[in-house]
Protein backbone atom coordinates (compact mmCIF):
# COMPACT_ATOMS: atom_id res chain seq x y z
CA UNK A 1 0.00 0.00 0.00
CA UNK A 2 2.97 1.98 0.22
CA UNK A 3 3.58 4.87 -2.64
CA UNK A 4 6.34 3.76 -5.21
CA UNK A 5 8.63 5.54 -7.56
CA UNK A 6 5.41 5.67 -10.02
CA UNK A 7 3.10 7.61 -7.20
CA UNK A 8 6.15 10.22 -6.81
CA UNK A 9 6.50 10.62 -10.64
CA UNK A 10 2.79 10.77 -11.16
CA UNK A 11 2.62 13.61 -8.08
CA UNK A 12 5.58 15.55 -9.00
CA UNK A 13 4.37 15.66 -12.58
CA UNK A 14 0.95 17.06 -11.66
CA UNK A 15 2.54 19.36 -8.64
CA UNK A 16 5.22 20.82 -11.65
CA UNK A 17 2.53 21.12 -14.24
CA UNK A 18 -0.90 20.68 -13.37
CA UNK A 19 -3.75 17.62 -14.13
CA UNK A 20 -2.50 18.10 -17.79
CA UNK A 21 1.53 16.67 -16.62
CA UNK A 22 -0.27 14.48 -14.47
CA UNK A 23 -2.20 12.71 -17.23
CA UNK A 24 0.63 12.46 -19.29
CA UNK A 25 2.64 10.65 -16.70
CA UNK A 26 -0.41 8.27 -16.40
CA UNK A 27 -0.10 7.43 -20.14
CA UNK A 28 3.83 6.61 -19.10
CA UNK A 29 2.78 4.45 -16.13
CA UNK A 30 0.30 2.68 -18.12
CA UNK A 31 2.85 1.91 -20.79
CA UNK A 32 5.44 0.97 -18.57
CA UNK A 33 2.98 -1.53 -16.74
CA UNK A 34 1.59 -2.95 -20.10
CA UNK A 35 5.68 -3.65 -20.97
CA UNK A 36 6.34 -5.52 -17.57
CA UNK A 37 2.56 -7.33 -17.75
CA UNK A 38 3.90 -8.50 -21.43
CA UNK A 39 7.06 -9.40 -20.53
CA UNK A 40 5.62 -11.62 -17.71
CA UNK A 41 2.94 -13.33 -20.38
CA UNK A 42 6.32 -14.11 -22.73
CA UNK A 43 7.96 -16.48 -20.03
CA UNK A 44 10.41 -13.70 -18.27
CA UNK A 45 8.61 -14.41 -15.13
CA UNK A 46 9.36 -18.50 -15.88
CA UNK A 47 12.74 -17.34 -16.57
CA UNK A 48 13.38 -15.74 -12.76
CA UNK A 49 11.35 -18.91 -11.53
CA UNK A 50 13.60 -20.85 -13.08
CA UNK A 51 16.71 -18.75 -11.47
CA UNK A 52 16.24 -18.02 -8.24
CA UNK A 53 19.18 -16.24 -7.61
CA UNK A 54 18.27 -13.60 -10.45
CA UNK A 55 15.23 -13.29 -8.76
CA UNK A 56 17.22 -12.31 -5.75
CA UNK A 57 18.98 -10.16 -7.78
CA UNK A 58 16.00 -8.24 -9.54
CA UNK A 59 14.37 -8.16 -5.15
CA UNK A 60 18.19 -6.62 -4.01
CA UNK A 61 18.54 -4.84 -6.48
CA UNK A 62 15.05 -3.06 -6.16
CA UNK A 63 14.92 -2.91 -2.25
CA UNK A 64 18.40 -0.86 -2.70
CA UNK A 65 16.85 1.90 -5.16
CA UNK A 66 13.77 2.21 -2.95
CA UNK A 67 16.38 2.43 -0.19
CA UNK A 68 18.52 4.86 -1.90
CA UNK A 69 15.72 7.28 -2.87
CA UNK A 70 13.90 7.46 0.31
CA UNK A 71 17.21 8.49 1.85
CA UNK A 72 17.11 11.21 -0.74
CA UNK A 73 14.24 12.41 0.36
CA UNK A 74 14.93 12.57 3.79
CA UNK A 75 18.25 13.96 3.25
CA UNK A 76 17.27 16.76 0.88
CA UNK A 77 18.63 20.03 1.86
CA UNK A 78 15.16 22.50 1.87
CA UNK A 79 15.71 24.81 -1.38
CA UNK A 80 17.43 21.89 -3.26
CA UNK A 81 13.84 20.88 -4.71
CA UNK A 82 12.95 17.57 -4.92
CA UNK A 83 15.23 14.80 -5.27
CA UNK A 84 12.54 12.90 -8.01
CA UNK A 85 13.53 15.04 -10.97
CA UNK A 86 10.71 15.41 -13.04
CA UNK A 87 11.43 17.53 -16.37
CA UNK A 88 8.89 19.56 -18.35
CA UNK A 89 7.53 17.81 -21.54
CA UNK A 90 8.82 14.32 -20.90
CA UNK A 91 6.60 13.31 -18.05
CA UNK A 92 5.25 10.38 -20.02
CA UNK A 93 8.83 9.26 -20.99
CA UNK A 94 9.75 9.75 -17.44
CA UNK A 95 7.06 8.04 -15.91
CA UNK A 96 7.66 4.75 -18.43
CA UNK A 97 10.96 4.61 -17.50
CA UNK A 98 10.24 4.93 -13.71
CA UNK A 99 7.66 2.36 -14.15
CA UNK A 100 9.99 0.14 -16.03
CA UNK A 101 13.07 0.48 -13.49
CA UNK A 102 10.44 0.45 -10.47
CA UNK A 103 10.93 -2.85 -8.03
CA UNK A 104 7.55 -3.31 -6.84
CA UNK A 105 5.95 -3.23 -10.45
CA UNK A 106 8.71 -5.75 -11.57
CA UNK A 107 8.18 -8.22 -8.74
CA UNK A 108 4.53 -7.31 -9.05
CA UNK A 109 4.21 -8.85 -12.79
CA UNK A 110 7.23 -11.05 -12.43
CA UNK A 111 6.07 -12.48 -8.99
CA UNK A 112 2.63 -12.01 -8.37
CA UNK A 113 0.75 -11.81 -11.89
CA UNK A 114 1.71 -15.39 -13.13
CA UNK A 115 -0.29 -16.49 -10.29
CA UNK A 116 -3.76 -15.63 -11.39
CA UNK A 117 -2.33 -17.62 -15.10
CA UNK A 118 -3.59 -21.15 -15.27
CA UNK A 119 -2.42 -22.86 -18.05
CA UNK A 120 -5.18 -25.62 -18.15
CA UNK A 121 -7.63 -22.86 -18.13
CA UNK A 122 -6.76 -19.58 -20.11
CA UNK A 123 -7.97 -18.57 -23.25
CA UNK A 124 -4.67 -17.90 -24.93
CA UNK A 125 -4.40 -14.14 -26.39
CA UNK A 126 -7.69 -13.18 -25.14
CA UNK A 127 -7.02 -14.44 -21.23
CA UNK A 128 -4.19 -12.04 -21.28
CA UNK A 129 -5.55 -8.88 -23.33
CA UNK A 130 -8.62 -8.79 -20.61
CA UNK A 131 -6.30 -8.91 -17.92
CA UNK A 132 -3.97 -5.77 -19.96
CA UNK A 133 -7.31 -4.25 -20.23
CA UNK A 134 -8.21 -4.63 -16.76
CA UNK A 135 -4.72 -3.04 -15.37
CA UNK A 136 -4.33 -0.45 -17.32
CA UNK A 137 -8.63 0.91 -17.14
CA UNK A 138 -7.80 0.63 -12.82
CA UNK A 139 -4.42 2.08 -13.47
CA UNK A 140 -5.72 5.21 -16.05
CA UNK A 141 -9.12 5.70 -13.00
CA UNK A 142 -6.48 5.46 -9.80
CA UNK A 143 -3.90 7.45 -11.07
CA UNK A 144 -6.44 10.40 -12.69
CA UNK A 145 -8.09 10.61 -9.35
CA UNK A 146 -5.01 11.04 -7.88
CA UNK A 147 -3.87 13.79 -10.25
CA UNK A 148 -7.42 15.79 -9.37
CA UNK A 149 -6.29 15.20 -5.41
CA UNK A 150 -2.65 16.02 -6.09
CA UNK A 151 -3.68 19.06 -8.08
CA UNK A 152 -5.27 20.94 -5.22
CA UNK A 153 -2.85 20.00 -2.89
CA UNK A 154 -0.12 21.09 -4.37
CA UNK A 155 -1.23 24.69 -4.50
CA UNK A 156 -1.80 24.42 -0.53
CA UNK A 157 1.75 22.86 -0.01
CA UNK A 158 3.78 25.28 -2.07
CA UNK A 159 2.00 27.80 -0.13
CA UNK A 160 3.56 25.81 3.31
CA UNK A 161 7.10 24.76 2.73
CA UNK A 162 7.24 22.99 6.14
CA UNK A 163 4.48 21.14 5.54
CA UNK A 164 5.89 20.15 2.22
CA UNK A 165 9.34 19.01 3.85
CA UNK A 166 7.63 17.24 6.21
CA UNK A 167 5.67 15.26 3.23
CA UNK A 168 8.82 14.85 1.38
CA UNK A 169 10.69 13.30 4.45
CA UNK A 170 7.64 10.91 5.53
CA UNK A 171 7.54 9.62 1.93
CA UNK A 172 11.43 8.78 2.00
CA UNK A 173 11.16 6.91 5.72
CA UNK A 174 8.00 5.30 4.10
CA UNK A 175 10.05 4.36 1.04
CA UNK A 176 13.32 3.17 3.09
CA UNK A 177 10.91 1.10 5.43
CA UNK A 178 9.62 -1.20 2.24
CA UNK A 179 12.86 -1.19 1.07
CA UNK A 180 14.56 -2.84 3.65
CA UNK A 181 11.17 -4.93 3.64
CA UNK A 182 11.41 -6.47 0.02
CA UNK A 183 15.50 -6.81 0.51
CA UNK A 184 14.46 -8.77 3.98
CA UNK A 185 12.23 -11.27 2.44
Amino acid sequence: ALPGPGTFALLTSTGKGGFRAGAAATIGLIAGDQVLLWLAVAGVAALLAAHPALFKAVQYGGAAYLVWVGLKLVFARDGKGSPVHIEPRHYARQAFLITLLNPKAIIFYMAFFPLFIDPATHRGGASFLAMAVTIAALTAAYCLTLCIFAQAVARKVRANRRAARWLERTAGVLLVGFGIRLGSN
